[in-house]
């Protein structure tokens, strides 16, 4: 139980911020260690609001983490390899929770959610999914995912990804 608490102070805690997680060379992937097609990945993990080991599978209905035994969702849970936290969704949410008594929740100022559309602001970089749909914008950088199509803007660089085709221009 100590080991599964220190682990969720150390994932709730994570320097990692939305800057430092960007990798434009993906097709799907965002800042924040998320993605537009954000998966739940099976396999063992620990609830954050519990401390327990859990089985974590995709809620084939919702498409949520759930736990595979009890069969409740699990709105936060932490990856002991990586110390990351994700949020039901799959969506690293490192440093954008807070605890209120005893429980654990999306810190409102950084993160909103609602149905499907999700956003995150950390600083100047801010995160909009919408379904399958998302956007990142981090300063100069900018990033949009619609459908089979991604754009994104670096500076001077643009580069678009349609159909597994790659545009770019500098």
């Amino acid at each position: 139980m100590a080991a599964a608490m220190s682990s969720a102070l150390v994932a709730c805690n994570n320097d990692r911020t939305a800057d430092s997680d960007t990798d434009v060379t993906a097709d799907t992937e965002m800042t924040a260690g998320t993605t537009a097609d954000a998966v739940v990945e099976p396999g063992t993990y620990v609830d954050l609001n519990t401390g327990k080991e859990v089985y974590i599978v995709r809620d084939e209905s919702t498409g949520y983490a759930t736990d595979s035994i009890a069969k409740v969702p699990v709105e936060f849970y932490i990856n002991t390899s990586t110390n990351d936290t994700l949020f039901r969704t799959g969506q690293v949410v490192n440093n954008m929770l807070v605890e209120e008594e005893g429980k654990w929740k999306l810190d409102e100022t950084k993160v909103k959610v609602d149905g499907d559309e999700i956003k995150i602001k950390d600083g100047d970089s801010k995160v909009k999914i919408d379904g399958d749909d998302s956007k990142v914008k981090d300063g100069d950088y900018k990033k949009k995912v619609d459908d089979d199509e991604t754009k994104i803007k670096d500076g001077d660089s643009k580069t678009k990804i349609e159909d597994g085709e790659v545009k770019k221009k500098n």
